[in-house]
């Protein structure tokens, strides 16, 4: 890769790191320090943008350490080898699993987010009683546990799989210790990870459809209703019906900022290099680590206000003292 090249890929990344540190940061004391966001959804929301925030923290850092090493000094770190999966301590053994698990725990979190809208629309009287904070608490710390679980299978279960740095994609990912040979279990196991993911993302994008049809089909419904039918507690809440929209928006940028990852997945499974088009899918995906604030900022207008008391007086002290 060309000096020049390498300079804007390493300025991309660290540009990366700043969002998803500052977007999740922000998004954490909104949700943590506002009383308005003490609730299920609030909880799942941060419990998303801690996920995110541990790939700014230590995914993407450990690849702009590995391209700067390159640029400055033509040799990349020696566990970025092929050869180095010996080494005393490779630090693929703690990222790999660490971007996989957060992965994975943004897929679920996002399916239990439109778990919690769809019954706040389709069972609005039944939302308080089924949906706790007690219920919600105990479902993200599953979805953690299950989730790193997944992330570590691979090397438990098969030992032609192991965590390799990958020059192409730029990121700690799973690789196949037989070069060369494709053992059928060591297959399977990498197949595991696209169709558990896009089980979910599916089941999530149908419920969407299901709670959007709802609420499209009852605000045609209200026009020709009193106002007083239009009060009737046994209907979703504009708020409810609002953060319905918002996590379908989110469903959506998730599941495109997933494909790519996928079909590069089962390309590689296939014997299919890939080497650009990993490079992409691997790096569309991390971005979407810190699109989630973006979202939440142009759909909400509660949390767009928040967020923006949060930062603009610091900003204006900041320049009175100057």
């Amino acid at each position: 890769m060309p000096p020049a090249n390498k300079v804007v890929t390493v300025a991309l990344m660290l540009l990366l790191v700043f969002a998803i540190l500052v977007g999740n940061a922000v998004t954490l004391a909104v949700v943590l320090g506002t009383k308005h966001f003490h609730t299920p959804q609030g909880y799942l929301k941060a419990s998303l943008a801690v996920a995110d925030l541990a790939v700014g923290l230590f995914v993407v850092p450990v690849s702009v350490y590995a391209e700067v090493s390159l640029m400055l000094s033509d040799s990349a770190p020696e566990w970025t080898s092929y050869n180095s999966r010996a080494a005393r301590f490779h630090p693929c053994n703690v990222i790999g699993p660490v971007f996989a698990g957060c992965t994975l725990v943004s897929i679920t979190t996002i399916f239990l987010l439109t778990i919690e809208r769809s019954v706040a629309v389709l069972r609005p009287l039944h939302k308080e009683s089924v949906i706790t904070r007690k219920r919600t608490t105990i479902l993200i710390v599953l979805s953690w546990v299950g989730s790193f679980f997944l992330a570590v299978a691979p090397m438990v279960f098969s030992s032609d799989i192991a965590l390799e740095y990958n020059s192409c994609s730029r990121m700690c990912n799973y690789a196949l210790g037989s070069i060369g040979e494709l053992p059928s279990q060591a297959w399977k196991i990498l197949l595991l990870f696209p169709a558990f993911d896009f089980t979910l993302l599916g089941s999530t994008v149908v419920i969407n459809i299901i709670s959007l049809t709802t609420i499209r089909q009852q605000s045609k419904r209200r026009k020709h209703l009193s106002g007083s039918e239009r009060q009737s507690t046994s209907k979703p809440t504009f708020s409810d019906i609002k953060a319905a929209k918002t996590i379908g928006t989110l469903t959506l940028a998730f599941t495109a900022s997933f494909t790519p990852i996928a079909v590069f997945v089962v390309g590689n499974v296939l014997g299919n290099e890939w080497c650009n088009f990993s490079f992409f899918a691997f790096w569309v995906l991390t971005s979407n680590s810190c699109w989630n604030v973006i979202i939440y900022s142009v759909r909400d207008q509660k949390f767009r206000l928040r967020a923006h008391k949060l930062l603009i007086p610091s900003m204006s002290k900041s320049a009175s003292t100057a």
